[in-house]
């Protein structure tokens, strides 16, 4: 069965992308420990918002990996390549959760602010690590939206890296069997 792990990287005022998507203050930053957990994972899965921005801007950044992107409005099936990564479309998590389990991964990176919110209020992401970077935007998308309720978080670990940016690894009850 495959654990999902996601890894965001966030201003000082709690936002992932400027209010157009700008992601330039965050790349930026090259201390944060990405490469590592990259290495770490078999697969991605996203949204469409994610899945559009990336294909756009850096298609090639997956270096590989399949991607598995979630959308209620691609029909579900394989697409075209992605830089060198393969792409397959499911109308939700559990769709995804099946194809998954048939292709034996274990290992998912989720990425995405609402998708990485979807995980979280399904119960099924195993940990999240996020860096906070010493950048105000005043304005952007946020880290976290609305949740059906709480959702307690046990702190693994934080430190602040040489760039001055802190990072904290959280770990989360899953409903994962």
């Amino acid at each position: 069965m495959a654990t999902f792990h996601a890894f965001l990287g966030c201003s000082l005022d709690g936002f992932i992308a400027g209010p157009n998507g700008e992601l330039d203050w965050l790349t930026a930053f090259e201390s944060t420990g990405f490469e590592e957990f990259f290495s770490s994972i078999d697969a991605l899965a996203m949204g469409r918002a994610t899945y559009d921005v990336m294909q756009e801007l850096a298609p090639d950044f997956y270096r590989r990996k399949p991607i598995h992107v979630l959308s209620t409005t691609l029909p579900p099936t394989r697409r075209p390549d992605m830089g060198g990564s393969t792409v397959t479309v499911h109308p939700d998590i559990p769709s995804l959760q099946v194809a998954l389990g048939d292709a034996g991964t274990r290992r998912v990176y989720v990425d995405g602010g609402r998708t990485v919110q979807a995980f979280l209020a399904a119960r099924l992401l195993s940990d999240l690590t996020v860096t906070r970077v010493p950048v105000l935007l005043g304005a952007g998308i946020p880290l976290f939206g609305p949740l059906p309720g709480p959702v307690k978080a046990l702190l693994v670990e934080s430190h602040a890296t040489d760039e001055g940016a802190v990072q904290t690894v959280y770990s989360f009850p899953t409903d994962v069997h």
